[in-house]
């Protein structure tokens, strides 16, 4: 079913600031990812985990209204390849926005540090739990290029819908009516 409607406010509001905030994280956390131990990493480290524990509130709250909302509908007929193509990329997508705050948490709490948010602990430190620490560490550190790969490719294929089939997509995703 085609829908050229216009996208409900929260739809896009969760898109575009789970999207930008999961992209400042990660640019963060790759920058940060090769620098001396030094106070400035301290906080920096501390900052991608605060920013991290948001991502995974925001993308509840996202996921949530989308079982609400249901899936958006495309705006023009596409193969069914790429229709299925579409709905893998928004599916790791969303995983993703899910799995690497929680295996960031992982690493924190199975390394004793807990977790908290600028400051508010909402898992206390306590016990090294090596393997939690590890697993953590693996979901967080392998899944960094699977990430950029797919979020590579949605953005091509926003590209694609604006430039190539001109079908009013990106316009919808920023809160305009298509015609």
């Amino acid at each position: 079913m085609l829908n050229k409607n216009r996208l409900t406010w929260q739809t896009i509001a969760f898109h575009w600031i789970t999207g930008l905030l999961f992209i400042g994280v990660f640019v963060l956390g790759l920058y940060m990812a090769d620098l001396p131990r030094s106070p400035e990493k301290g906080e920096l480290i501390g900052l991608h985990k605060s920013l991290g524990a948001i991502v995974l509130l925001v993308a509840l709250l996202r996921i949530v209204w989308r079982v609400k909302e249901g899936a958006i509908q495309a705006t023009s007929p596409v193969p069914a390849w790429q229709e299925k193509l579409a709905k893998a990329i928004h599916g790791i997508l969303m995983l993703a926005t899910l799995s690497m705050p929680i295996s960031g948490i992982a690493m924190s709490v199975g390394g004793g540090r807990g977790a908290d948010v600028f400051g508010w602990s909402f898992i206390a430190a306590g016990d090294k739990t090596p393997w939690l620490q590890e697993l953590g560490g693996a979901i967080h550190g392998l899944s960094v290029n699977i990430i950029i790969f797919v979020l590579l490719l949605h953005i091509a294929g926003a590209i694609k819908h604006q430039v190539i089939d001109k079908d009013g997509t990106m316009s919808r995703m920023l809160g305009r009516t298509i015609s």
